[in-house]
C-alpha cells in the first residue's frame, strides 16, 4: 500500500466535503478567486449566526472561526453503568468560517436513531452536506448517533439551513416518530423476485428467503484493481411479502455522488443508518452508506434503483 499519509478512518470521512462541491465554488458569484477556508481576515456575523441558528455560539479569533452548539442536555444516556454528560460527547456543534465573501460550515450532530432519518432530510433539503453518520459509543441506552454536516455558500443561507435542522431535531426530541413493527420472516418469505429483477434489469433468485443483489463500484489500491469480489459494490437484500416487505443493504459511491444518493434514498422513505469508508488511500475514494426501509417490495426497489440511477 502506499505510504502517502492517509487521514484517519473516520475524521476522513467525518471531514471529506465532496469533491464535487469544491469544484461547483468556482462557478459561484465572487468565488472565481477566493482564499481558502481560514485564510480570510474577514469576521462573520456571530450575532446573526446565532439568531438563524436559534444557537448560542462564541468567536474564536485565532481561527477565525464562529461555533455555535448544542448540549444534548435532554437525553440521559447510560453506557455499561457510566453516565454520559454533553461534555464527554453529548454536544452538537457547527462552526462557520469564512471564505471570501462567503463561509464554510461543519459540525457533528447528536441524535437518537428516531431521529436520524428526519433531522438528515432537514440538512439535506435546506442544502447541507450529510458526510458521515456512525457511532461513537457501545452498549449506549438510549442509542446515539453522530451526524456530521457541512456546506460552502452565504454565511446567512448556511446559517438558515442548520437552524432548519436544529428546528427538526428539537420538533422529534419533543415529539419523538414513531418505529414501525413489520413482523417479517425469511422463513416465510413470498415476494415475487421477477418483479424486483424487471425494475433492475437482473435475473437474481431467492436463496434461503432472501432476493439478493449486488453491483459492482470498482476501484484501486496501490494499483491493483478491487471489485465486487473485495467487496467494492452496492448490493441490496429483500424479504417479506409484496405487500409488506424489507430491504437493507449498502451502496458504495464517489465522493461527489454521495450527496445525490442520499437525496435519492430518503425521497423514497429509504433511511440511512451509516456513512463512512471501508478502505483506505483507494483511487477513485469510495464511501460507502448503509440503508434501511420496510414497505412494498416495488416502492423499495424502484427506490434503491432511482438512486443507483443517480450514479455514473
Amino acid at each position: 500500500m502506499s505510504p502517502k499519509k492517509i487521514l484517519p478512518i473516520a475524521l476522513a470521512a467525518s471531514l471529506a466535503l465532496s469533491a464535487a462541491v469544491w469544484s461547483q465554488m468556482a462557478n459561484m458569484p465572487g468565488m472565481s478567486n477566493a482564499p481558502a477556508a481560514g485564510t480570510s481576515s474577514a469576521k462573520l456575523d456571530g450575532a446573526a449566526i446565532e439568531k438563524l441558528t436559534g444557537l448560542k455560539g462564541a468567536q474564536d479569533a485565532k481561527e477565525n472561526v464562529f461555533k455555535v452548539s448544542y448540549p444534548r442536555s435532554d437525553l440521559h444516556v447510560v453506557s455499561q453503568g457510566v453516565t454520559i454528560t454533553p461534555p464527554m460527547g453529548l454536544t452538537c456543534w457547527v462552526a462557520f468560517t469564512p471564505m471570501g465573501d462567503h463561509a464554510m460550515c461543519m459540525g457533528d450532530t447528536v441524535l437518537t436513531e428516531d431521529q436520524v432519518a428526519p433531522v438528515m432530510s432537514a440538512a439535506l433539503d435546506n442544502g447541507l452536506e450529510v458526510t458521515a453518520l456512525h457511532n461513537h459509543f457501545f452498549y449506549d441506552n438510549p442509542k446515539v448517533y453522530f451526524m456530521h454536516i457541512g456546506g460552502m455558500g452565504k454565511t446567512e443561507t448556511l446559517a438558515t439551513a442548520v437552524g432548519k435542522v436544529y428546528d427538526t431535531l428539537k420538533k422529534t426530541a419533543a415529539d419523538k416518530p414513531s418505529a414501525v413493527n413489520a413482523d417479517i420472516d425469511p422463513a416465510k418469505t413470498s415476494l415475487d423476485p421477477k418483479k424486483i429483477n424487471d425494475i433492475f434489469g437482473t435475473s437474481a433468485a431467492l436463496s434461503s428467503g432472501v432476493l439478493k443483489l449486488s453491483f459492482a463500484k470498482p476501484t484501486s489500491m496501490a494499483g491493483t484493481p478491487i471489485g465486487n469480489a473485495m467487496g467494492a459494490n452496492t448490493w441490496a437484500a429483500f424479504v417479506g411479502s409484496d405487500d409488506k416487505a424489507a430491504v437493507m443493504g449498502d451502496f458504495a459511491t464517489t465522493e461527489s455522488e454521495l450527496q445525490n444518493v442520499l437525496k435519492t434514498l430518503r425521497k423514497h422513505n429509504i433511511s440511512i443508518v451509516a456513512i463512512h469508508n471501508h478502505m483506505e488511500g483507494e483511487s477513485p475514494r469510495i464511501v460507502f452508506l448503509h440503508y434501511w426501509a420496510i414497505g412494498k417490495t416495488t416502492d423499495l426497489a424502484k427506490g434503491v434503483k432511482a438512486a443507483l440511477d443517480t450514479q455514473k
